[in-house]
């Protein structure tokens, strides 16, 4: 018995390129957007306060972004976005980039707290307190 022969195939000729006359040399199209239509993304730190605008999510919103919209009922940081959804920096700010442009949340920066209250007006708090 012969074992099997095998045939070769020709390599498909390339395409010439085209030439001056002939046509431009279109751009493929984008399959997906990763920032908005300009390129750009928001301004946005790990300690960043994110707050949803709207209760519920529009029926348009991916998974992602109404999950974020529910978490954002009370303020988040990005961090805290991300770790809940088990998603990369990089892509919560993606995300977030898309709903603020949106208008669905808002951006704030975060609440700095004094190091320690001044004890005078703790004093006066404490007498005012006192006399009631």
């Amino acid at each position: 018995m012969t074992p099997p022969q095998r045939q070769r195939r020709d390599p498909a000729p390339e395409p010439s390129p085209p030439q001056e006359g002939e046509g431009k040399v279109r751009n493929p199209e984008r399959m997906y957007v990763v920032a908005g239509p300009d390129g750009e993304r928001a301004e946005l730190d790990l300690v960043t306060l994110i707050v949803a605008r709207a209760t519920d999510p529009p029926p348009s919103a991916s998974p992602e972004q109404a999950a974020v919209l529910r978490l954002c009922a009370a303020p988040l940081s990005v961090a805290e976005l991300s770790a809940y959804l088990h998603l990369p920096y990089s892509a919560m700010g993606v995300l977030l980039t898309e709903l603020l442009t949106a208008e669905l949340v808002q951006a704030r920066a975060p609440i700095v707290r004094k190091q320690r209250t001044d004890r005078s007006l703790l004093e006066a708090v404490m007498n005012g307190l006192q006399r009631l």
